[in-house]
């Protein structure tokens, strides 16, 4: 179901967590779906345990996935990628803020990569 590019600059926990968001937006893992365990996730893709369970962490933070007690972890919804993208754009606006930049600053170089 999921697999990972070792040539992906992206952290291991990034990518395991793309990878499960991408399964759960194209239909793959459907609404309350129970996904198999940290452990079988892990050794299916190679990773450590942590690694998996810091991608699914951050999935629920984001609303995706739901923990259950005595029932591992399930999908919740679709992930929502204005949302996504929004927070995402608040941390690179605070990172920029740290080196100096203006978001009018960050903007000219969105548009220098388009």
């Amino acid at each position: 179901m999921l697999t990972l590019d070792l040539n992906d600059p992206r952290p291991l926990h990034e990518q395991v967590a793309a990878a499960v968001r991408q399964a759960v937006a194209s239909g793959v893992a459907t609404p309350g779906q129970r996904l198999p365990s940290a452990r079988e996730l892990a050794a299916a893709l190679g990773v450590n345990a942590n690694t998996v369970l810091r991608a699914l962490r951050d999935l629920r933070d984001e609303g995706v996935l739901e923990f259950r007690r005595g029932r591992g972890v399930s999908v919740l919804r679709p992930p929502d990628g204005r949302q996504v993208l929004l927070r995402r754009s608040r941390e690179l606006l605070e990172e920029a803020g740290r080196y100096g930049y203006r978001p009018e600053d960050v903007i000219e170089m969105i548009k220098e990569l388009s």
